[in-house]
């Protein structure tokens, strides 16, 4: 590839004030957005950006969409029993750069003791100094996966020929700004 984004080399904290982990999935003829109030994570960047990984740990507890009463529900047993499984992680396995500003990173997702591999398309949004003398660095990452290849496959028949009321796939989206560490 000719063209590479150049990023400085180091370790990235997220930033949690900056940073939104959400979700969407459908349900009947609408979809459900969410977000994840409580998480942390890394980058780690190198001057082979193939070289690079990244760390992330959400606290399922922490799920918001809006309605108390739906947000209970998805902590409990029917789908991601935080009693017994509080957190999901994220751990990147690879980096590919697919243009000026695009990559591909690849890594194994863990819910409930499941693990499979995510696929996640990420923008690089730029980097540049804050004004409080750090400097930090943008993403926007994008990814799909099936709610039932993790174990949660709660569900509620509705009227018509195999028809449900919640989707199986789950769009990830992830809105990042991390601070490098000093």
């Amino acid at each position: 590839m000719s063209t590479t984004t150049a990023i400085t080399a180091g370790t990235w904290n997220l930033d949690p004030t900056h940073t939104e982990i959400g979700f969407s999935v459908r349900h009947l003829m609408s979809k459900v957005r969410g977000k994840f109030e409580t998480f942390e994570g890394s980058l780690t960047t190198a001057e082979d950006i193939s070289a690079s990984s990244a760390t992330v740990t959400v606290d399922l507890s922490s799920i918001n969409t809006g309605t108390a009463d739906r947000d209970a529900h998805l902590r409990s047993s029917d789908f991601f029993d935080v009693e017994t499984h509080p957190t999901m992680t994220f751990r990147a396995t690879g980096v590919t750069q697919k243009g000026a500003d695009e990559f591909v990173v690849t890594g194994d997702l863990t819910i409930k003791d499941v693990t499979k591999q995510l696929e996640l398309a990420v923008d690089f949004l730029g980097e540049g100094g804050d004004p409080w003398g750090g400097t930090r660095v943008g993403v926007e990452a994008t990814g799909e996966i099936s709610r039932k290849e993790f174990g949660i496959d709660f569900n509620i028949p509705v009227s018509g020929a195999n028809k449900a009321m919640i989707g199986d796939k789950i769009t990830i989206t992830i809105n990042a700004e991390a601070v490098l560490a000093a």
